[in-house]
This record gives structure tokens, sequence and C-alpha cells, in this order.
């Protein structure tokens, strides 16, 4: 009866819902529940906390059987933070990983790679990752901003791919640290299942430099000292407004004999920049596609894109040509227009600067005459293979540049913003041969010690007469001006006359576009001297060369003059003899051919240097060895050197010979004054 109530009364239908979900509220009430999981702890540091965590990693394809379970491929994202407790700033703060599960990153937040590597990025190329802060560089100090988080602590979130076993196991880096030499980071613990954390400290000899505990140091006006590497890249900021600003690029040649032939620069905007106009230099590629199709075309509604220079998110500026020079549109920069070339300050120090100008335009949410952030991941190259490979920092903010004042005044006007990238000449790896090689010869020996066997490389397909392991061949001097296919004959002729052996197959060629012979010329009492010739075998002119001998510091401290060429002794801690050809000289002819034989020759240029001996104590043995150089460096390239000097075994002889018959004459004038 009183179920048939109920059916047929919507308000007791009404009512006995209600009480069922009061009722199950209740229950659920009543129910223990289990809290949300407690936050790692955070540990007690008192100078730079460094965090990562592990925030989820997910099954991908292909998946791989259980009993290669290591080699199964998981996404990953991670969270790492960089946390400023202590009391000096972090200036340009980098954040080292060691990741041990062959993670590749394909995505980052917060930082990018200090290296200005491109990604997707395979970890497994170095021992360590390294990150650097970007557009946050600096991390200030709890002191000076109240412990305000946004101006104390940075974020990286990391995306990327990893290969590990399967849960519960929890893939972490092995370490993480500071690249800062200032701190020393002891090895990082886990504070949870997934997070690892160290603090790192300053070092002794750091904490007693007082001068950078200073309030002064939390501010926001205190920067990085300027950095000194192979090749300075400066940018400055001269002008700001509310949506664009002009900036100057600098690049300086700081390597003690690099030498850069048609250089290219290149960077990343991370930002959403794109440059409007520029003087001094030119992009490789000129167009604005990519900005009317993107965000900066939303953006700026009413800009001509059409007289807009260039869009590329990585864009690759080339110097101007000496012609632009004067041209008041796209020139008139001082150091631009030299077709890429910088020499050496050691060489020519005016020619050791480049630099250009261009309009940037930004985009929100950086519209303010004060949010001033520059490129990143810059990267340097030059036009010749000669040229040296470089590795480039991430930019640091540093003093701004004092600049002349454009009037011509007596005074100085600051950059209103200066970022300064420190560029360093990378090692040549083992397989890249050298480009030059050297021939060696004497005054008291006939025969020249030629360039060793492929010392340049070795043909692609060497013929079956040619031996790719067999020693060179000694010259007879006039060789030297012959090209190797005629010179291996002349050698030939040349160890049939002085009794030589010839070895079957022949030797190969040194391969070598340049060769250099230095030539031990004389040697006497009070001093001695060398000739040095240049070879150009190559199809074009070298312009503006120079050449770098180190002797022995005997040798070295005795140089006095050169005839020709340009020479000084460079100093600094080095061994070296600097040339140049000198005014009307600068350029080595390419090879040529000359009327009166049937074959080419190659350019040529020569210079007679003295020594005196009486700044080397008397310990120079010129003929032994103390008189030939123990490195040869043209254009800034190390050149292959002879694996012998000339042999004084003939000089040795004929010194026996005069000898003799010294003391046979003087036995005969003895004998004749006793008659």
């Amino acid at each position: 009866m009183a179920v048939f109530i109920i059916a047929n009364n919507p308000l007791a239908r009404y009512a006995v819902l209600f009480a069922a979900a009061v009722f199950l509220v209740a229950a659920a009430q009543a129910q223990p529940t289990t809290p949300p999981p407690p936050p790692p702890p955070e540990m007690d540091c008192n100078g730079i906390l460094l965090t990562y965590n592990l925030d989820r990693r997910d099954k991908i394809r292909p998946f791989v059987a259980a009993p290669d379970a290591d080699a199964q491929p998981y996404s990953f994202r991670a969270t790492a933070t960089v946390l400023n407790s202590g009391t000096r700033a972090l200036r340009s703060w980098t954040l080292r990983l060691t990741f041990h599960h062959r993670e590749i990153l394909v995505q980052l937040d917060g930082a990018v790679l200090t290296s200005g590597a491109d990604l997707p990025y395979n970890t497994t190329a170095d021992n360590a990752t390294s990150f650097s802060g970007y557009p946050q560089t600096d991390l200030l100090t709890p002191i000076a901003t109240a412990g305000d988080l946004t101006k104390i602590q940075a974020t990286l979130n990391l995306v990327g791919t990893l290969f590990a076993g399967p849960p519960p196991y929890v893939p972490l880096p092995s370490a993480l640290s500071l690249a800062d030499p200032s701190y020393t980071c002891p090895p990082a613990i886990n504070v949870s299942t997934s997070t690892l954390s160290t603090c790192c400290v300053l070092t002794p000899e750091a904490a007693a430099n007082a001068s950078a505990g200073d309030l002064e140091a939390g501010r926001a006006t205190s920067y990085l000292p300027r950095g000194a590497g192979d090749l300075v890249i400066t940018y400055d900021v001269l002008q700001a407004h509310e949506t664009t600003y002009l900036a100057q690029v600098t690049l300086e040649n700081d390597a003690l004999l690099g030498r850069l032939d048609g250089w290219e620069l290149s960077w990343e905007w991370l930002r959403g920049e794109f440059i409007s106009s520029m003087r001094g230099a030119y992009p490789r590629q000129v167009g604005a596609t990519d900005c009317v199709y993107g965000a900066q075309g939303a953006f700026y509604k009413g800009l001509d894109f059409s007289k807009v220079l260039n869009c590329d998110r990585k864009p690759a500026v080339l110097d101007l040509p000496p012609s632009r020079r004067g041209d008041e549109d796209i020139g008139g920069i001082d150091h631009c227009c030299r077709n890429g070339t910088m020499l050496p300050k050691s060489v020519d120090a005016a020619q050791s600067k480049s630099a250009f100008q261009m309009e940037v335009y930004k985009m929100p949410p950086d519209l303010n005459r004060t949010k001033l952030y520059a490129p990143a991941n810059f990267r340097v190259s030059g036009a010749s293979p000669l040229n040296p490979e470089y590795a480039c920092g991430q930019p640091v903010r540093v003093t701004p540049t004092e600049l002349p004042d454009p009037s011509g005044l007596a005074s100085t006007t600051l950059a209103l913003a200066t970022w300064q990238v420190v560029c360093n000449m990378t090692a040549a790896p083992p397989s890249k041969p050298p480009s030059c090689c050297v021939t060696f010869s004497a005054f008291y020996n006939e025969s020249v010690i030629p360039c060793r066997t492929c010392a340049c490389g070795c043909p692609a397909s060497p013929a079956a007469a040619c031996s790719t392991t067999a020693p060179s061949m000694l010259l007879p001097p006039y060789a030297l001006l012959m090209p190797f296919e005629r010179r291996g004959r002349e050698a030939v002729w040349w160890a049939g006359e002085k009794r030589l052996g010839v070895p079957r197959p022949m030797p190969c060629g040194d391969s070598c576009g340049v060769s250099i012979n230095w030539h031990v010329a004389t040697d006497y009492a009070g001093g001695w001297s060398a000739r040095a010739t240049l070879f150009n075998w190559e199809g074009a002119d070298v312009a503006e060369w120079f050449l770098a001998v180190a002797m022995e510091k005997q040798a070295y401290d005795g140089f006095e003059q050169a005839f020709t060429f340009n020479a000084t002794a460079m100093g600094n801690g080095t061994t070296m003899i600097l040339m140049k050809g000198r005014e009307g000289f600068q350029y080595l002819k390419r090879e040529s051919n000359m009327s009166g034989v049937d074959y080419p020759v190659a350019g040529k240029q020569q210079s007679v240097l003295l020594f005196t001996k009486k700044r080397s104590g008397g310990g120079i043995d010129v003929v032994g060895g103390d008189g030939f150089p123990t490195r040869v460096l043209f254009n800034g390239h190390e050149c292959a050197m002879p694996q012998r000097i000339p042999s004084s075994a003939h000089r040795r002889r004929l010194v026996l010979l005069w000898t003799t018959l010294l003391v046979f004459m003087s036995s005969i004038l003895l004998v004749l004054s006793l008659l």
C-alpha cells in the first residue's frame, strides 16, 4: 500500500529522492578520505637551490618486447628550477643536467641550450647538457627583492623522449649543477621519488670577494664583467622605442693568429622579432613572407611589409663588398664592407673588426622601450673551407658600451643596453688535413727535404704507381718551382745522381695548395740568415696573407730584420716571428703558365731574414737544428712540417778534408823549416 501511494504521488517521490541524496552525502562524509600527497620537502639552502622534477612520462610507439625493456621509448615532461636563496645575484645562470637515459629534447621553455644547438637535441652528444636562462637570465637576491619569486627563481620546462624500463622505476638525471665556477654543488639527492635537488654554495675564494656580496650586486643595474675569446660579438641597443629599437652588432677578431674570410653571422629570434632595415651588412635571404602570414602581420596591420627586409626566425647576415662602403642607403657604417675579411689584431688592427646596424621590430608583450632582449643562439662561419670553426656561448648582459659622440665632440655616448657573445675556435677534427706544408733546405746540403707524402691529404683514388705510405723523395732545389707531376721525374733523376734509392711504387704528392720553403742561407761567427719562400699552387690569389714561424728561443731572441716582408717578433709569451707582404705585395698570386716552360708555375714571394748570435749566449746551433722553425702557420692554419732537417754530414766531410789538408801542409812546412 505504501509503495502504491509513493508511486502515484509525485511529491512523495521527490521527498524520497531528496532523503536518499542526503543519506549518500552523509555516508560519504563519514568515510575516511585519503589526503593529497604532500609536496616534496624543500632543502634548507642558503645558496642556489636546484631542483629537477619528472612530472610525467607516457609510453609511446614503437612498443618493445620485455627483454629489451630499457629500449622502450617514453615521452616525458620535466621541470627544473633555479632558486637564488643566497646573498649574491646570479648573473646569466647556466644549469647543467647529466642525463643518462638517452634523452632527446624536443621542446624547451624558460631557457636555451648553451651550445646553441637546434631541437630536437640528443643529449648523448655531451657528458652534461647545459641550459642558459632566457629570457630571465639573472636571478636577484631575496634581500634585494623582499623574496619576490618572480625575480629570484627561474623555471625550465622540458619535453622530450627517453628510453627506460617500466614503472615503478623513475628515470632521473644522474647529476645537476651550476656552470658558474664561483659555486660548488654537492651530489644531488632524492627529496621525493621523482625529484632531485642540490644546494650550490659559494667557493671559499668567491665568498672572500666582499665586493660581490653587497646590496648593489643584488640590483638589476649590476652586470657581469666582459669576457674574452677568439671572436667576440657585441650587441648594442643604440635607440629604443615602444615597438622598435636600433641595434649595432660588432664582431672583433681577438685570436692571436685566427683569420676569417667571408664571415656569415646568424642568430635566432625567440620573441617574434623581425628586421626592418640594415646598414653595413645584408641578409642572405630577403623577404617578409613569414611575417605576412604570421603573428607579426596580424599585429602590425598598418605596416607595409613589402619594405621589411627579413622575417626569418634564424636570419643569416653577410658583410657588404667594399664598393658599398659609401652607399647612403645600406653602407656608411664604420668597420663595414670588406667582403667579410677579418684579420687578427697582430696583423692589422684596423681590419680586425666588422660592424653593422639594423632596425628591429618587437612583438607583444615587449611593447615597451625598456623591454629589450638580445637574440640567442649566435653562430659564425666563413666562406672559405680554410676558415676555423667557432663555438659560441649565449649572450651575456654586460656594462653598456661607450660609443664616440656622432657629432664628433670629445665625449662618449652610452648604449642603452649591451650583450656580449664569446666565440672560440674549435679544434680541427683529426680527419681534417692541413692546407699547407713546409720544406727545408740549407746551404750545406744540395738536397731539399720535401713535404711528406699526403701531407695535406691523399688523392681520392691514387693511381697504381702512387704509394700513400712511401716516404717522400729528396729534391733538387729547382724542383720546388715545378708541380708535383713534373717534380716526381726530377726526384728520380736526382736519386740517380746522388745514388739514392727509388721506392716502387713512387710516393703520392703532398696535395697542399700552399707550400713554404725555409732555407738556412748562411752561418757565421756573429750571426746567420734564412730565406722564406711562399709558393701558391691554388687557382686563386691569396689576399692579405700572413705567415708565422715559431723558432727555438735562442734563434727567436736573435731575430733582427727581414727584407721584402714586414716582419716582427710577436712576444706575448710566444717565440713566433710574424711576416706579411709589404704594401703592393699583399697578394700571393695564383698558379699561372709562364712563357718558356711547359708546366704551370706557382705564385711566389720571398724574403731573407737576418739573425744575430749576440743575444743567444753562444748556445745556438744553427746547423744542428736551431736554425729551423718548429711550427709554421699560414693565414692562421697549422702547416705540415718535414720529419727531418737537412743533414750536415756533407759539410762535416768537407771540414774534415780541409782539416786534413791543413795538417798535411803544416807538416810539410815544419819539415822544410828544419832542413
